[in-house]
């Protein structure tokens, strides 16, 4: 650890800020070419950093991708291969804990969503907020892990609108289709309060030793309550049609579109677009706050010594093929921000210029790449690379492949082999198949899996898709072939 200077500061070395969003879109930045979305402060970043234009979680949805986060794992290695709640997190090595040793003070503001609630995982401090989480909600749950204990946010919106106030208080459904303007004060959304303690606590920290924050918002997770300034703007603006390819199931948005939480979306196309308002708002207004937090940083004086890195957890399907939430393989639900900029007193001797890369990169290169670029060391365990080169331009990340996956419905079970340039799907319940010329047809609207022309390459990703499984014990492998409707487990290692 460095040294402590005359005046009583901690001499030089890094910080870091990792800023993590639930359910945001890859493409959901002016940066990247999106022709409704405003993110000014984003944009900025990015111009500034490196922008990874090829981020996917490997299992989008928000337990197993933070799991990878704070693990630098893969899925099958730390056993969280699809969504469920109450699973202890017994994990032998997480980012906060390495930077807690590395001699960093740790926060974490927002939402962590582990188990049980209020594991530090390593963070020193904490002020939770983990949305609207049924599991934690029931009536029967130990009190100590209720939301009405466990959640700061919530105990901060009570104290300024009275005990009856709650999370969900407008009648929002938190995993719906459902929009509507924030209905109190701006300064109470969930959002603005992940800045105001975020800026609180780089007011208040130990200034003899560097930081390592993270300000983990749960929007644009619905539900789709941006204040009324963020939300109108695009509802009274015409909007992209969401993707439709040809191989999608209209049939069942038709059939179960009218259910405020169905996987196939909503069949009215007047709560679609204020659906997608509410979502495009919720990012207007988090990249607003954003920004208030780098004003913050520039103001103490510390952004110059600070690596900001900017991703989340999975997308959002929104509406894209008649599909709404996450945890599909398509790139809606996988793809997803992930921006690093390095301050200019950071690398002083290799200092990074504005780039884009085009290197296939997951949630858990996250954890080797802060540690790499402030010093620190890489636990053996991690799975994930460093993008230090990639941000410096020494050194391209060779990663051939990526290999994702989420289990759970007997619909939406699935495994994907992720290049470069094309995508691999295998539906482990149905036995479907897709394949996808990603440079071609980077909005997967062309199903080229049954096209002799490409019979060749999608023998060849199956071929790693196999490899990937073998000896997995679904038994998703057998006899060279893979099985059809092998029972799909959400956990890994729990016979």
């Amino acid at each position: 650890m460095a040294g402590i200077s005359d005046d009583g500061l901690e001499s030089r070395r890094p910080n870091v800020v990792l800023i993590m969003c639930d359910q945001f879109r890859g493409d959901c930045l002016g940066f990247d070419g999106h022709p409704d979305v405003k993110t000014p402060y984003l944009d900025t970043l990015a111009a500034q950093g490196t922008y990874f234009e090829n981020a996917h979680a490997a299992c989008p949805s928000c337990i197993p991708a933070r799991a990878s986060l704070l693990t630098g794992t893969m899925p099958a290695t730390n056993g969280r291969v699809g969504y469920q709640d109450g699973v202890p997190w017994r994990y032998e090595h997480m980012m906060p804990e390495e930077f807690s040793a590395a001699g960093y003070q740790t926060a974490l503001v927002g939402k962590m969503h582990v188990h049980p609630p209020r594991l530090a995982c390593g963070f020193q401090h904490l002020r939770l907020h983990d949305g609207y989480i049924g599991h934690y909600r029931k009536a029967n749950l130990p009190h100590w892990m209720h939301q009405d204990v466990s959640d700061d946010y919530l105990r901060f919106l009570r104290s300024e609108l009275g005990p009856e106030a709650d999370v969900n208080g407008t009648g929002v459904e938190n995993n719906s289709w459902i929009a509507r303007p924030w209905v109190y004060e701006e300064r109470l959304h969930p959002t603005n309060w992940v800045v105001d303690e975020s800026i609180r606590f780089l007011e208040t920290r130990d200034r003899t030793r560097p930081f390592f924050l993270m300000a983990s918002f749960v929007r644009p997770h619905p539900p789709f309550d941006a204040p009324a300034a963020y939300y109108q703007p695009y509802l009274d603006r015409e909007l992209r049609e969401p993707a439709h390819g040809d191989w999608e199931d209209a049939e069942a948005t038709a059939r179960d579109g009218m259910v405020i939480d169905s996987a196939h979306g909503c069949r009215d196309a007047t709560l679609r677009h204020e659906a997608m308002a509410g979502y495009y708002g919720c990012i207007t207004h988090l990249d607003h706050q954003i920004g208030r937090l780098i004003t913050a940083l520039e103001n103490d004086e510390t952004y110059e010594n600070t690596v900001v890195l900017f991703t989340a957890d999975h997308g959002e399907m929104l509406f894209d093929h008649s599909s709404f939430r996450k945890v599909l393989p398509y790139e809606g639900s996988t793809r997803i921000p992930f921006i690093v900029r390095v301050g200019s007193k950071v690398l002083p001797d290799g200092r990074p210029r504005p780039r884009r890369s085009d290197a296939v990169v997951e949630l858990m290169d996250v954890m080797p790449t802060l540690l790499d670029l402030v010093g620190a060391e890489v636990p053996e365990t991690v799975e994930g690379s460093s993008l230090r080169g990639e941000i410096t331009g020494e050194k391209n990340l060779e990663r051939a492949y990526l290999h994702g996956e989420h289990s759970g419905s007997h619909e939406q079970s699935n495994q994907w082999i992720l290049t470069g340039h094309d995508k691999y799907v295998w539906f482990t319940q149905t036995g479907v198949e897709r394949y996808f010329d990603l440079n071609a047809d980077p909005r997967e609207e062309h199903d080229l899996a049954h096209d002799p022309a490409h019979a060749e390459r999608v023998a060849e990703l199956r071929a790693i898709l196999m490899d990937e499984l073998r000896g997995r014990e679904e038994g998703y492998v057998e006899n060279g072939e893979l099985v059809v409707g092998r029972t799909p487990r959400t956990v890994l290692g729990r016979d």
